[in-house]
């Protein structure tokens, strides 16, 4: 079972989608960054209300409404976006399992319980340094990244499908 739910990869791609080729953010509808991934609209339209809570996009008037970057892709961080869609997740809750040990007939020992359990201390790391993995890295660096990685013709295929949908 993932940890993330899939709103979270949802949602990291669908900025992604709203960053174009020189890494300028667009203006994009919730309708259109569904289409385009072939991902349900009901659920990306309450993962965007999520992302707006957090101050990462916002909505935009006019014709057709949409959704745009609400500060800088490079100022929006995989962390950013893992909290507003699924909000601050604790990898692991100690139970104090040391101290139920059998052999401690109900009275665990002094040993036994001083100071922070073993095993969080090694989990809490281990949440520290995913986070700060995730804090490393903006949606401007994956939407780049994807640019960069794919061929010219999926650009322009990106761009030529978003207009033919506007008109």
């Amino acid at each position: 079972m993932a940890f993330y739910s899939s709103g979270v990869e949802y949602g990291i791609h669908s900025l992604m989608f709203m960053v174009d080729s020189n890494g300028d953010a667009r203006e994009m509808s919730v309708r259109e960054i569904a289409d385009l991934q072939n991902v349900p609209y009901d659920y990306l339209a309450k993962i965007f209300t999520r992302l707006s809570k957090a101050g990462l996009v916002r909505s935009s008037e006019g014709k057709g409404g949409g959704f745009q970057l609400a500060q800088p892709a490079a100022n929006i961080t995989l962390l950013d976006v893992v909290n507003a869609i699924d909000g601050e997740k604790q990898v692991f809750a100690c139970r104090e399992i040391r101290q139920r040990t059998v052999i401690f007939d109900e009275t665990p020992p002094e040993w036994a319980c001083s100071g922070i359990c073993g095993v969080r201390s090694v989990m809490e790391m281990a949440q520290q340094r995913m986070e700060e993995s995730l804090a490393q890295h903006s949606i401007l660096d994956l939407a780049l990244k994807m640019y960069r990685k794919a061929p010219q013709t999926f650009v322009v295929e990106v761009q030529d499908w978003i207009e033919a949908r506007r008109q």
